[in-house]
């Protein structure tokens, strides 16, 4: 994927608005993974809007976010970080090939014991 289109998919995946990101560091300062990160979450929204995304796409820095959305709280702008991270880790888990999911296979693979949330969040994920 282009690297425009691939940032234009994060930014649709995510629903967040990097460009209303004024740089503050707020998001970073209070996560807990800021240590483990080597790219912090003010550097994820800034390689966004730089269109630096092939990037993030090739990091590990995805996998030590967790997902814990101190950011998005923290955030004086409504920029949310987690967000764009969490849109990162599914272009990934797309590109690996990862098996897809139809709205067919739901019923054949579902576990009573599954919130909803978790069947919507994996159709997101598993789907094209």
């Amino acid at each position: 994927m282009h690297k425009n289109n691939l940032k234009e998919e994060i930014i649709r995946i995510s629903g967040a608005s990097p460009n209303k990101c004024m740089k503050c560091g707020k998001c970073s300062a209070t996560c807990p993974s800021f240590n483990e990160m080597e790219i912090a979450p003010h550097m994820f929204v800034d390689m966004v809007i730089k269109g630096r995304v092939e990037q993030l796409v090739m990091s590990d820095a995805t996998n030590h976010c967790l997902s814990c959305f101190a950011c998005v709280e923290r955030c004086p702008r409504g920029v949310e970080p987690a967000h764009i991270i969490e849109a990162i880790r599914v272009i990934k888990l797309r590109q690996s090939g990862a098996p897809q999911i139809t709205p067919a296979q739901i019923a054949s693979v579902i576990d009573t014991e599954i919130p909803q949330q978790a069947l919507v969040s994996a159709f997101r994920k598993f789907r094209k």
